[in-house]
């Protein structure tokens, strides 16, 4: 039997990168998968390969009314909502770093309000949904820079800090209903956004790599493994704990 079979995902941030890889692998393992994001055009030219299990609808996270309607949507078309991976987040809209005189609030709110807000709201839009199915696996997006501090991320630290905090609370609070909340952390992944970044700045990411233990980066179907353990009855005991797939980068202290 597939290890998703029967559950149906809501999977935020998915028209491209992990997003999209999450929920093709969901698919695959016999669950039915929302994919939601900013982007319809991406969207749905993913979901369009993906067959009757496969809906795209289009979401800004950080509106509740959004959630509200993915959530109503998911449900008319394929039942109860038993996993959430609140995938979706940016890091400074304009690419680069900024210093703390050069952090302005405007970006800075804006960072908070998808990365940080998106995943309050997205826990709450779900919850009624996971109790009509009976308890399930809320999986929150943090990443290595809610492990560690990095320089010129101001926002970004603090949301991703601020998604781990969430998870751990909310898994205390929800364990009793038979609803696990855990964070994936992770570090270098080769998506399309950071290939690209390399082709522009090839000396900086070879000092990056250099301090991963691996001496590589992730691919994306390595997390969505990862994604389908936390998602499935397999990890039935894990909640409220912080999963880091890094390379072992944060085993160091450079």
């Amino acid at each position: 039997m597939k290890k998703l079979a029967n559950k149906t995902a809501i999977i935020t941030g998915a028209a491209s990168g992990m997003g999209a890889q999450h929920g093709i692998r969901f698919i695959e393992e016999g669950a039915k998968v929302v994919f939601t994001d900013t982007n319809k055009e991406k969207g749905e030219q993913v979901v369009k390969k993906l067959g009757k299990n496969a809906l795209f609808i289009p979401h800004d996270v950080s509106n509740p009314k959004d959630w509200k309607k993915v959530v109503d949507m998911t449900e008319e078309k394929f039942g109860p909502v038993s996993i959430l991976i609140n995938n979706a987040g940016v890091a400074i809209p304009n690419g680069g770093t900024l210093t703390l005189e050069n952090t302005e609030f405007e970006g800075y709110k804006k960072i908070i309000e998808i990365n940080q807000f998106g995943t309050l709201f997205g826990m709450q839009a779900v919850l009624p949904s996971l109790r009509k199915a009976g308890g399930g696996s809320i999986i929150n997006v943090s990443s290595v820079g809610g492990l560690l501090g990095m320089f010129g991320h101001y926002a970004y630290n603090a949301s991703k800090f601020a998604i781990r905090g969430m998870t751990k609370t909310a898994a205390i609070e929800l364990g009793e209903e038979n609803i696990r909340v855990n964070s994936v952390h992770p570090g270098m992944i080769e998506t399309s956004m950071i290939k690209a970044s390399i082709e522009k700045n090839p000396e900086i990411w070879k000092d990056q790599l250099k301090g991963i233990p691996l001496h590589r980066m992730g691919k994306p179907e390595e997390v969505s493994s990862l994604m389908v353990f936390l998602a499935s009855d397999e990890s039935s005991y894990c909640t409220g704990a912080e999963f880091i797939i890094d390379g072992g980068k944060t085993c160091e202290d450079k």
